[in-house]
């Protein structure tokens, strides 16, 4: 027997509504943590505004909001397939030959495309919108200046120091370590009022304690003659820690990006691995999606006795946080390149849905 698309719609409409519902209580209880945390690290900064602090929450709100997704497509799912079977909705539904996976069907294709539009449509905006944040938190509660940008004609690098600021241009960067080497260099300084003071074009640089080190030099400044110096050395603010951490994080690359960013990346000698895992890991949204609902299935299917909704609610919750917990493990052991980088992102997704369909197989006649 074909599920009718009247009960499809309906089934489909109240888990949508679900969804909703518990989406944006998540948004808001993460909205009212985030603003108790910034005016916590804006205490000491009188210049920070309240203002300010409204903004750069919201400004992190849609990127905190993917991360509640999935716990909202799973106790969305709870709550509509928990509501129908203690109404006896499903138990009429079965009676009249539907079986469990064609109920289920409209559900988790509506999951399914949940996971594609928070991917192509929801991860564009929120990266774009944590890009935004990532910059206003350094400038406001950090008190950084130093900016890196890669793109496809080099690596950008933005620094102080106590001559003025300069900007730093490399065809690529060999990394090892502790070191850093910048190949093709081309350095621009500038007065502190920002007026042009010199460009230097080296072969290469090479980052030392509290300053750069320049081979085959020539330094060019306004009405003077260029000078060719074998070895320059420029003050620099900048570390090796300081200059990783200035690379733009994956969390702030859209869906659509990250590939060719992720192949720059590489090609000016740095290291992508935790760029192409959150790539994947996007790539296995929709998959966890569907997971979530088949979870929520298991536990909600079925008549509870007296109490049972307690054990509903509990199994929903800690499922969920070990399914949080392995992923941030096995996001780790990708991340240090333990295992590859496809099965880290493709694992959790893989094992939710299969547990999820041998737990309603067993629990199920079909």
């Amino acid at each position: 027997m074909r599920l009718s698309a009247t009960l499809s719609l309906y089934i489909g409409r109240h888990f949508l509504l679900g969804f909703a519902v518990l989406f944006f209580a998540f948004l808001l209880l993460v909205l009212t943590f985030d603003i108790v945390e910034l005016l916590r690290r804006a205490a000491s900064k009188p210049d920070v505004t309240f203002i300010a602090i409204i903004k750069l929450a919201l400004l992190k709100l849609p990127y905190m909001g993917q991360q509640t997704f999935p716990f909202a497509i799973l106790f969305g799912g709870m709550a509509v397939f928990w509501r129908l079977t203690r109404s006896d909705e499903l138990v009429v539904t079965r009676a009249a030959g539907v079986s469990v996976w064609q109920f289920l069907f409209p559900v988790l294709l509506l999951a399914f495309l949940l996971g594609v539009a928070k991917v192509t449509i929801f991860n564009p905006l929120s990266s774009a919108l944590l890009a935004r944040y990532e910059h206003q938190e350094a400038t406001l509660l950090k008190g950084q200046s130093n900016l890196l940008k890669i793109s496809k004609t080099g690596l950008w690098l933005r620094q102080s120091s106590d001559k003025g600021p300069s900007v730093i241009r490399a065809d690529r960067a060999i990394h090892q370590g502790r070191d850093i080497e910048l190949i093709n260099v081309v350095v621009f300084t500038y007065t502190h009022s920002n007026r042009f003071a010199s460009r230097i074009d080296a072969e290469s640089a090479k980052l030392e304690d509290k300053f750069w080190s320049l081979k085959k030099a020539w330094i060019h400044e306004p009405e003077k003659a260029p000078r060719f110096k074998t070895n320059h050395l420029i003050a620099t603010d900048l570390t090796v820690s300081s200059i990783q951490d200035s690379f733009a994080p994956p969390e702030t690359m859209s869906f659509w990006t990250l590939p060719s960013f992720i192949e720059t990346l590489e090609t000016s000698g740095f290291s992508a691995v935790r760029h192409r895992l959150h790539w994947h890991t996007l790539l296995a949204a929709p998959f966890l999606m569907c997971a979530m609902v088949l979870l929520a299935a298991t536990f909600t299917l079925r008549h509870t006795r007296r109490g049972g909704t307690t054990f509903i609610i509990a199994g929903g919750v800690m499922s969920g946080f070990l399914l949080y917990f392995f992923s941030d493990v096995v996001f780790a052991l990708g991340l240090s390149d333990s295992i590859p980088v496809t099965l880290a992102a493709w694992t959790p997704s893989g094992v939710a849905m299969l547990l999820g369909l041998a737990m309603l197989l067993h629990l199920e006649d079909g």
